[in-house]
Order: structure tokens, then C-alpha cells, then sequence
């Protein structure tokens, strides 16, 4: 090499290696920075993630008003009023697009259809029972329901989303059972039905204990698949209910998935997506950002049998987090890829996030709720659509009914006692 060569490479080198010490050791400053109120909100949330000794600081926030969670909640009813089908249900394989997830047909769409139409009978009752076209409504979606729901069953070898219908129409067929002025007939029909959806999920329920939706193992006359944490959680919450109102569980069922899903919890009370994770439990999938929207519907599964480590302050603590993390399970809203954002967050985690965060309300002291109420109602209100409903994921023709519903069924737990 000639010797202006050489004197390039030593000028390039130590030009190098002053940046790098300039990135290695900033010069210190005399007086440190005042924090922000942004700033000592993360110092507050990350100080010490697993300590629920005390409980949340509660954050500053816009409560909404009464009249304000009445009025949307009005909005939305009308828009599922507007969006039934001829049939009576709600949703359709319409509205496909490249990016559809996998829905053999005609079972998947079946299961999907199921589901949706359950939540909209349960959300239409619990907050418009006394609307002459709600109960409308509810009759054809009645009529349609209690037609359907004995053939449901799963797609293919691999696709389960029955387990999706068998869940949500428990509590469909439990607030229909309330209705007034119905018959001893109808009664013993609808205890039937309920009977067949537990016995249904007893019998897809996963060799590993709990639920999942696909079996990609061996497609097994029993699923041979991982339970996913947060199915296990919507079978749990909606089997607890049935017991409630007197209906008998298979113990055996809810014991194996409770181990299932605690097998999934990590310290902080984030929980795996599924199990099948169990060896990247860091993954951005399983860590509290991604877990958002599942550790909700969880610590309330968990809670509701009895387990004594979800204590008032995790729920209270995680029903912060859910209001100050928001944006994690926001920045995947409306995204029409699967996991495709920030901690492998998917689009349809976000309903059903605040869905089961409105239920850990309910387990806590009802002179305790009135910050959560705000905090959740808040964020419900503010992301309504103009035409009423809510949506959260491009679901062929099932998200703004399915959206709707658990936004209704939010805001209804979010009004409060004290006002």
C-alpha cells in the first residue's frame, strides 16, 4: 500500500473510532433533565412489573358521561338492528379479499357465523331488552339460532373454529332462557342446546387439556393440538356462567384446562399465546405488549374459579395497563394481516381485549370500579365509527357485527353505580 493510501485509512480509522466513543460516552450533563408526566408514567409502569402489593396509580383521563355511554350504546344497537340477515344471523363469507385467513368452507364460516350471531343476541339483550325492535330482532335471530346451533361442528381435520360457536352461544341460550313470558317448552329446549354445547366442547377439547382452533399435529378424532391461553379463557368464563344458572360442568374438562392455561402464565401475569411457545416465553408475542389483550380475559378466567394469585390489584393493575399500553393493541387495529404489527400484536385482539377487561371489572368492589369504568368506556367511545358500529379486523363480513357487540357488551359493565 503507498503511503497516501496508509494516511486515508488511519484518517478513516480515527474518524471512526471518534464517533464510537462519542456514541460509548456521551458527555455528562450537569443537570439532569425534569421528568415529564409521560416519564414518570413508564418509570411507574416498568419500576417493578411483578409487584401487585399495591394498587395502580390511577392515570389522568377524560371520563366520559352517562348520557355520553347511553347515546353510543343506543348508535350500535341500531346499527345491528340495521345489518341482520334475512335469515335472522349476522355475517356473511362476503367481502373477501387476497389476505382471507384459512376458512374451508362451508364449516368454518359456519362456526364464524355462529359465533357472531350469539354475540349479538347476547349484546342486544343485555343492553336494549326493553326496545320493541330489539325484541324483533332477537326473535328472528332466536328462531335461526335454535335451528342451527344442533349442527354445528368443526370444518375440517384442522380447522376448529366451532369452538368459537359452541362458547359464545352459552351465553346467548342463557339470556334467551331469561326472556319474558317464555315457555316451559322453550325453556327445556334451550337447557338442551346449553347441555350439547358443553358436551361439545368436552369433546374438542384438546389431549393437552384446554382448547385451540387449529390441529395441525395429526388432525386427530380428538384435537391433537396446544391449547391457546386465551381460548382456554373464553370456554372458562362462558362455562362459569353456565354453572351459574345451574348447569352441570364436566370437572375433569374445566381442571385440565385451568392447568393449561396456568402453565402458560408467566410471573407478571402475561401469558403465552399458546403453548406451543412454550420455549420462547420472551418472544414479543408473549411479553406484556403482546399480551394485552389476552391477560384480561385470563386473570378473569382464573379468578373466576378461584385462583387466589389473581388478587384485586392485578386486575387492578392490569386494567391500567391496558389503558396506558393501549397503544400496542391500537397499532394492530384495523390491520389486515394477522400478527403483522408491533409484538405480534393481530387486528381482533382489540374488542375482545376490553371485552374481557369489563369482566376482571366485575370480579372487583363495586365502590372500587368507577376509575376502570372511565378509563374503559373512554376508549370504546372514542374509537366508534360513524355509522355506529365498531371494527377492529377485516373479517369477510363478520367484524363490524361481532366488533358491535363486544363494544355494547364493554359499555354496559362501564356504567356506574356511584353516578
Amino acid at each position: 500500500m503507498n503511503k497516501s493510501g496508509l494516511i486515508w485509512l488511519l484518517a478513516l480509522a480515527v474518524s471512526a473510532g471518534t464517533a464510537w466513543a462519542q456514541v460509548e460516552a456521551p458527555p455528562k450533563q450537569e443537570t439532569p433533565p425534569q421528568e415529564t408526566d409521560e416519564s414518570q408514567s413508564r418509570e411507574r409502569l416498568v419500576e417493578d412489573p411483578y409487584d401487585f402489593s399495591q394498587p395502580p396509580v390511577i392515570p389522568d383521563f377524560d371520563a366520559p358521561s352517562q348520557i355520553e355511554i347511553q347515546q353510543s350504546i343506543d348508535q350500535g344497537i341500531d346499527f345491528l338492528i340495521g345489518c341482520q340477515r334475512e335469515t335472522g344471523a349476522w355475517g356473511a363469507a362476503t367481502n373477501t379479499k387476497d389476505l382471507n385467513i384459512y376458512a374451508p368452507i362451508p364449516g368454518a364460516h359456519d362456526a364464524f357465523r355462529m359465533a357472531t350471531t350469539s354475540m349479538c343476541i347476547t349484546a342486544l339483550l343485555e343492553t336494549g331488552a326493553d326496545n320493541p325492535d330489539v325484541q324483533t330482532c332477537v326473535d328472528k335471530a332466536e328462531a335461526w339460532l335454535l335451528e342451527q346451533l344442533p349442527t354445528l361442528k368443526r370444518a375440517t381435520s384442522d380447522a376448529i373454529y366451532n369452538c368459537w360457536g359452541h362458547a359464545y352461544a352459552i351465553p346467548a341460550l342463557l339470556a334467551l332462557r331469561q326472556r319474558d313470558g317464555i315457555s316451559d317448552e322453550k325453556v327445556q329446549q334451550i337447557d338442551e342446546l346449553v347441555k350439547l354445547q358443553l358436551e361439545m366442547l368436552d369433546a374438542y377439547e384438546s389431549v393437552d387439556g384446554g382448547w385451540g382452533y387449529y390441529d395441525f399435529r395429526y388432525g386427530g378424532r380428538k384435537p391433537t393440538s396446544d391449547s391457546i391461553s386465551f381460548v382456554n379463557a373464553t370456554v372458562l368464563i362462558v362455562m362459569h356462567r353456565a354453572e351459574a344458572a345451574g348447569f352441570e360442568l364436566n370437572q375433569r374438562t374445566v381442571d385440565r384446562a385451568i392447568a393449561a392455561t396456568i402453565r402458560q402464565r408467566k410471573p407478571d401475569f402475561t401469558y403465552l399465546y399458546g403453548e406451543y411457545l412454550k420455549n420462547r416465553p420472551m418472544a414479543g408475542i408473549n411479553r406484556p405488549g403482546g399480551s394485552l389483550g389476552r391477560s384480561q380475559a385470563c386473570n378473569a378466567a382464573l379468578r373466576m374459579f378461584g385462583d387466589e394469585d389473581i388478587t384485586d390489584n392485578v386486575l387492578k393493575h392490569w386494567l391500567v395497563r391496558l389503558y396506558e399500553r393501549n397503544g400496542w393493541l391500537d397499532m394492530g387495529r384495523k390491520r389486515p394481516v394477522p400478527h403483522e404489527s408491533w409484538m405480534g400484536v393481530a387486528g381482533y385482539f382489540y374488542y375482545y381485549g376490553h371485552y374481557y377487561a369489563a369482566h376482571c371489572m366485575e370480579q372487583l368492589p363495586a365502590d372500587e370500579r368507577d376509575p376502570y369504568q372511565g378509563m374503559l368506556a373512554r376508549l370504546i367511545l372514542d374509537r366508534q365509527e360513524e355509522n355506529g358500529c365498531w371494527w377492529d379486523y377485516p373479517l369477510y363480513d363478520y367484524h363490524q357485527q361481532y366488533g358491535t357487540a363486544y363494544a355494547l357488551m364493554t359499555l354496559q359493565r362501564c356504567f356506574s353505580a356511584s353516578k
